[in-house]
This record gives C-alpha cells, sequence and structure tokens, in this order.
C-alpha cells in the first residue's frame, strides 16, 4: 500500500530538540519569566524526544509558562496549558501548536473560516433523518451490498475483538449497542488527556459516533437491525468536542488509548482540525502533523489496525487545492489530511445504493484502500426517499446519514470480522487481508477514475466483503 510518505521534521528542529534536551532548562530562558494568569488558557501538543523525563517536560512547560496536561513518553508529545499568547513562540513553532487558540484567534480568517463550515468530518452529510418503520432489515441496502447478513450466519465477530471508535461518542443506553459497548474501554480525550468518566465519553451535541457505532456492531433483533460484526464490542473514544472540533491533542490521546487498550481496530471519521491539510515544514503545522503522526505509528506498532474516512469535499487527494479549504495557508505535495493520509492508514471511499462512487467522496490514486457504503441522495433505492444509509441515532432511535463517516465503519467492521477470524494477526495482516477480499469495482465509464478494476483511484482495491473476510 503506497500513501503519503511520512516526513521527518526539519533539520532545524532535530537540531532544536538536541539543544532544549541537553542544556540546562533554566539557562535557555530568563530567571524570572512574566507569565500570563488572567487570560484564556488554550491546550498545545508540545513535542519532544521520544522517552524524555517527564520531570524535563515539566520543567521546560513551568518556565516557558505552560503546566502539563498529560505526557506520552513513548512518542514524546507533551499536552499542555497556556494563557500565554506567545506560548509556542517559547516552545518553538516547529515544537508547539494550539488548534482552540487559532480557531479562537479573530484576528485569523481560519476562526471565521472554520465555525462557518461546522467542521468535524460531515461538511456534506445528510442531516439525520429518523426512520420509524418497525422492521428495519429492508432498509440496510447497505449491509447486503457487502454480504453482511451472510457473514453474520457464519461468524458475528468475536467478544475478544474490540473497536474503538473514536468519534463524539456513544448513546450507552441504545437498545442496538447496550450489548457492545464496553464502557471499561471508553474514555474522553478532549482535553488531550483520557478520562474514564462515563459523562467525558457519552454523546452531547452529535450523534454522529452512535450511528457509526451501529454499523459497525449493532445488533437489535425486535427492530430487524444489525451492524457488520455485532458479536465484537465497542469502546467509545470521544474525540470530538462540544464545537464539532478535532484538536491534534484528542487525536493522539485517542490513538494512545487504543494502543495502551489494545484495541484491534479504530474508526477514525473525521479529520484533524482547523486545518484540512497539515504541512510537516511550516510552523506550527509541523508539531501537530509529528505529534498526530507519531501516535498513529505508535498505535500501529501496538497491534491496532486504523481506519478512516477519504473525505467529503469531492476531490482528488493527489491533486489538492493549492490553498487549504479550511484556513488561508498554501498547501503542497509534503501537506496531509490527518488521520488518512498517514502510512498504515486504511482510507475508505463512499459508494451508493447503485455501487458507484458517491458524489461527494474523495478519491485518489494510491490515497484510497477500499470503498463501503456511504450513501448518495443521487442514488435511491426502489421505493425510498433517501439514499443514505440507516443505523443507530440518538434516543434509541434508528436514522440514515450519508458521507464517507458512514463508510469507514463498514471497512472497519468488515476488519474486525477478519481480526476475529484470525486471533493475533499484525494490522498490516488485517489490512493486506481487507484489501485481498474486497470485491473489484471497475472505474466503468467514470472519467476522473484512473486505473484497472483491482486498483483504481475510486475504489482503491474494491468494494469491502464481509462474507469473504470470515471465510
Amino acid at each position: 500500500m503506497s500513501r503519503l510518505r511520512s516526513l521527518s521534521l526539519p533539520t532545524a528542529l532535530a537540531i532544536g530538540f538536541g539543544s532544549v534536551l541537553t542544556a540546562p532548562v533554566a539557562s535557555a530562558t530568563p530567571a524570572t519569566v512574566e507569565c500570563d494568569a488572567t487570560s484564556t488558557p488554550y491546550n498545545y501538543v508540545v513535542l519532544y524526544q521520544p522517552y524524555t523525563s517527564q520531570a524535563t517536560v515539566d520543567a521546560e512547560l513551568a518556565a516557558k509558562c505552560g503546566s502539563r496536561i498529560a505526557y506520552y513518553p513513548e512518542i514524546g508529545v507533551a499536552v499542555a496549558s497556556s494563557r500565554n499568547a506567545d506560548f509556542a513562540d517559547r516552545i518553538g513553532s516547529y515544537r508547539a501548536y494550539s488548534g482552540s487558540r487559532e480557531v479562537a484567534d479573530p484576528t485569523t480568517s481560519a476562526a471565521a473560516t472554520a465555525r462557518a463550515t461546522a467542521r468535524a468530518e460531515i461538511e456534506t452529510e445528510e442531516t439525520t433523518q429518523v426512520v420509524t418503520t418497525a422492521d428495519l432489515s429492508e432498509a440496510q441496502w447497505d449491509m447486503r451490498m457487502i454480504k453482511a447478513p451472510q457473514a453474520n450466519k457464519i461468524n458475528e465477530g468475536s467478544r475478544s475483538v474490540t473497536v474503538g471508535v473514536l468519534d463524539s461518542g456513544i448513546e450507552p443506553t441504545h437498545p442496538a449497542l447496550v450489548h457492545a459497548l464496553d464502557p471499561a474501554a471508553s474514555v474522553g480525550c478532549n482535553t488531550g488527556a483520557p478520562d474514564p468518566d462515563p459523562a467525558a465519553w457519552a454523546p452531547t451535541t452529535s450523534d454522529h459516533g452512535t450511528h457509526v457505532a451501529g454499523t459497525i456492531a449493532g445488533k437489535d433483533p425486535d427492530r430487524g437491525f444489525t451492524g457488520v460484526a455485532p458479536g465484537v464490542r465497542l469502546a467509545s473514544v470521544k474525540v470530538v468536542n462540544d464545537d464539532g472540533y478535532i484538536f491534534p491533542e484528542a487525536a493522539v490521546c485517542g490513538f494512545m488509548w487504543a494502543a495502551e487498550q489494545g484495541f484491534e481496530v479504530t474508526n477514525n471519521s473525521y479529520y484533524v482540525d482547523p486545518g484540512m491539510f497539515y504541512c510537516p515544514n511550516q510552523p506550527g503545522d509541523s508539531a501537530a502533523y509529528e505529534a498526530v503522526r507519531r501516535a498513529v505509528a505508535y498505535s500501529q506498532r501496538q497491534g491496532v489496525l486504523n481506519v478512516a474516512a477519504a473525505g467529503n469535499s469531492g476531490f482528488d487527494l493527489t491533486d489538492p487545492p493549492a490553498t487549504d479549504p479550511n484556513r488561508q495557508h498554501p498547501v503542497d505535495s509534503s501537506c496531509a489530511i490527518l488521520p488518512k493520509s498517514l502510512d498504515g492508514v486504511v482510507t475508505v471511499s463512499a459508494v451508493g445504493y447503485e455501487g458507484t462512487k458517491s458524489s461527494y467522496s474523495n478519491y485518489g490514486l494510491r490515497q484510497v484502500d477500499v470503498t463501503a457504503p456511504g450513501g448518495d441522495t443521487a442514488q435511491l433505492p426502489p421505493g425510498a426517499t433517501t439514499g443514505c444509509t440507516l443505523s443507530t441515532v440518538f434516543d434509541g432511535q434508528y436514522g440514515t446519514k450519508c458521507g464517507t463517516s458512514m463508510a469507514s465503519p463498514h471497512a472497519a467492521g468488515v476488519a474486525a470480522l477478519i481480526a476475529s477470524r484470525n486471533p493475533h494477526l499484525p494490522p498490516q495482516a488485517v489490512s493486506a487481508l481487507l484489501r485481498a477480499k474486497a470485491d473489484r469495482v471497475p472505474c466503468g465509464d467514470a472519467e476522473a477514475c484512473t486505473g484497472p478494476a483491482a486498483y483504481n483511484s475510486f475504489y482503491g482495491h474494491g468494494l469491502v466483503d464481509a462474507l469473504a473476510a470470515v471465510k
């Protein structure tokens, strides 16, 4: 699988790491430092060399007017809080970044644009349409498309497999989800530190994560609703805040939690805010990019397969726009959408009822690994009023949504079936089987689609196949 190459930090940053960590902290700052004690505090990701001692981290942060919220020594990433507007400059602009400060800064165009677009990777998805039909099975065209009903007759998935849903939280009382949700493995990550309090991981303003969870492992016999792998466990890892943002520190916390808990699979139906693209050679962006990259890579080394949505902007990921759609900064070939563009992450495009690429779905040769049902309002099933996919929503109900956010959990569910069928298989092998067992989808007459049926820019290696996964 080829993808955007993981880039190292600039040479100047590497030199900066050495000077910071080998010189006494006091020598790098004045004996007395004027710290802001009244302004609003913001959270930052801060880079260190892996396994830097926590004492060294705490000393530097304090000397630069910050305090530690969390520290992940395995990857050398700290989450810090500071009231000082110049905190990132004090640490070094290639080592520290705050998404929340960027959003809050009224002098930047990013703030206004990010608020207006109501981020969280749901920018073009349909508003939830609640479905009240007594028997929901007929409406699950997406499950039939990937042969999930046949697969479930053979293997519903193993309780020893956990899928971490990095999203807006999972409704813990939903009748289709109570059997699968593992509260002990669930946390809130919006501060950058894992919080096991149920109030931290339960959904508040968005049923996005609940919808994703139902697609992966929901089951409600009374309503005839079944997800891809109803036998596996789910963990709610809340990384979306109440304003709809997923900041770098939340994503880092989520991936590190998945690694610590030994999840077999995570689903990531989002991109890291507030920018759409993060550029490893740009100040600020560099720290965010590297922090998330390290966390993703570490989780993979610990046995986690990370699955992500390709995005809903309808563009070719190999030919990104010259300027980030969410903020006014230049984009070049080194820039990446996080986490989907990182090495080892399975990226999923979306198809509608007719099996062709959804109009909104991003695509790209060597960028998309597989495709799955995400729905499309222009591809209506016979007699239906919506072409979106059905799953669990707030208040124990069921509803439809469209998006690559909906496609990704179909693939994550199939990956969970593969992991159930093949215990202890490393994530690279699960990913390889997911691609190998997919049903090939040719480009057809789509002009923008390039490549053969075996591997093309719209569908990657093909449509995920739940039945093949359990055989």
